[in-house]
């Protein structure tokens, strides 16, 4: 006789064992990030938010180091599945997805305007301090559309050593 899973805990309860401690790392932070969106808690999901925000940081991450990271953890997770949920992530307001390249997306748990550091060399993704960007102007939005968001990625590489 096999047994049928235990249901998924509702997000009152999860709220609830959440109000105990939101100081170390544990998976109520997780728990607490998705009931507060509206995002159902699931295990798989509550997983790669505790992965995400558990310790309270912020992070960029691609789907393919948050897979890595989730199998280190000993998460049964596909690969699809973190995309998916990444996906879900960005649509429920929890990231926001940063595409370099035209072709690799890294998601941020840094929900607010900031611009970002791509590191060419290690294709790292890391937030830049915003006080010093200045956008004086932008172009004029074509016909019947508005600028809905400025995406600033400054890419950097080491300095080219001039001989002396």
């Amino acid at each position: 006789m096999t047994q049928s899973p235990a249901p998924e805990p509702t997000c009152q309860a999860l709220q609830d064992k959440s109000l105990q401690d939101k100081t170390k790392r544990d998976p109520r932070r997780g728990e607490t990030w998705l009931c507060d969106a509206g995002v159902r808690p699931t295990r798989q999901r509550v997983a790669l938010a505790t992965l995400l925000i558990g310790d309270g940081h912020d992070r960029h991450v691609t789907a393919e180091s948050l897979f890595a990271a989730a199998r280190d953890a000993g998460e049964k997770v596909s690969l699809a599945t973190v995309y998916n949920t990444l996906r879900a992530f960005c649509q429920a307001g929890l990231m926001q997805e940063v595409t370099v390249d035209g072709s690799r997306s890294y998601f941020d748990t840094n929900m607010n305007e900031h611009p970002h550091f791509f590191w060419e060399e290690h294709g790292a993704l890391t937030d830049a301090p915003a006080k010093d960007l200045q956008i004086a102007r932008l172009p004029d939005a074509p016909e019947g559309m508005e600028i809905a968001s400025v995406d600033v990625v400054i890419r950097l590489r080491p300095k080219t050593q001039v001989p002396h």
